[in-house]
C-alpha cells in the first residue's frame, strides 16, 4: 500500500481516544482487534490500534517523571501506537524517534504525533543490530510477549545499557519477561480492553534495565 492508503486505512478503522491511564494522550484506537487484524492481512496483530498495558504505564510513568526524557535524545523500540514515543515528547525530550517493523504502526505514530500536537521522528525496519542510534535512553513497552521476540530484544538492550543508556521498560507480567533481570520502578493498575487480556484492568510494572 502507498504511504496515503496506509493513512487512509489508520483513519478509517479507528477513532480519536483518550488513553485511559494516560488521558493527555489521545490515539486513534480500533475497537475490536480480530476484525482489524483480518483487514490487515498480517503475521501479527495489529499492535499499533491499541494502547497496551506496558505501553500506558511506561507512558504513565515518564509523564510524572518528565527529568528522565527532559532534554534528552529518546529511542522508542516497537513504538506500535506510538504512545509511549508521544509521551517522552510531551515530557520534553529533544528529540524522539520511534522504531517499529508495521508501516501501518509508522503511520499511526505520525498520526498520533500530529494529534497530540507533538514532533516523533519514525523509522522502519529491524533495528535490534544497532546501538539505538546513540539515544541517551531507550524505551520498550510489552516487548515480552512471545519467547523468540524476548529473545532477540535482550541484546539490543543489555547494549544501550552498557554504553550507559537509561534503558526503561513496560511490561503487564507477561510470560517471557526475564525473572530477576531487571529492577522494578513503578506499579500500575491499567485499564485494558477486554476483547484483548481477558480483564478490565492488569498490573504494569515500569522496569530499569
Amino acid at each position: 500500500m502507498s504511504a496515503p492508503t496506509l493513512t487512509d486505512f489508520v483513519l478509517a478503522h479507528t477513532t480519536l481516544t483518550p488513553v485511559p491511564l494516560v488521558s493527555e494522550v489521545s490515539l486513534h484506537s480500533a475497537a475490536e482487534a480480530m476484525d482489524l487484524w483480518e483487514l490487515t492481512r498480517h503475521d501479527q496483530p495489529p499492535f499499533w490500534a491499541f494502547p497496551w498495558a506496558g505501553g500506558q504505564a511506561l507512558a504513565r510513568h515518564l509523564l510524572d517523571n518528565a527529568g528522565l526524557v527532559r532534554h534528552k535524545k529518546v529511542f522508542d523500540l516497537a513504538s506500535g501506537s506510538g504512545l509511549v514515543a508521544i509521551a517522552a515528547a510531551l515530557a520534553g525530550a529533544d528529540l524522539v524517534t520511534a522504531n517499529d517493523i508495521d508501516p501501518l504502526a509508522l503511520t499511526a505514530v505520525g498520526l498520533n504525533a500530529a494529534a497530540n500536537g507533538v514532533t516523533v521522528a519514525t523509522l522502519g525496519g529491524d533495528q535490534l543490530g544497532s546501538d539505538a542510534h546513540g539515544a541517551d535512553v531507550v524505551l520498550a513497552g510489552d516487548v515480552f510477549y512471545d519467547g523468540e521476540i524476548t529473545a532477540l530484544v535482550l541484546p539490543f538492550l543489555a547494549r544501550a545499557a552498557a554504553r550507559g543508556a537509561l534503558v526503561l521498560l513496560g511490561d503487564p507480567d507477561r510470560a517471557h519477561l526475564p525473572a530477576g533481570r531487571f529492577t522494578a520502578l513503578a506499579r500500575y493498575e491499567v485499564p485494558v480492553p477486554l476483547t484483548l487480556e481477558s480483564t478490565e484492568t492488569r498490573g504494569a510494572t515500569v522496569w530499569r534495565a
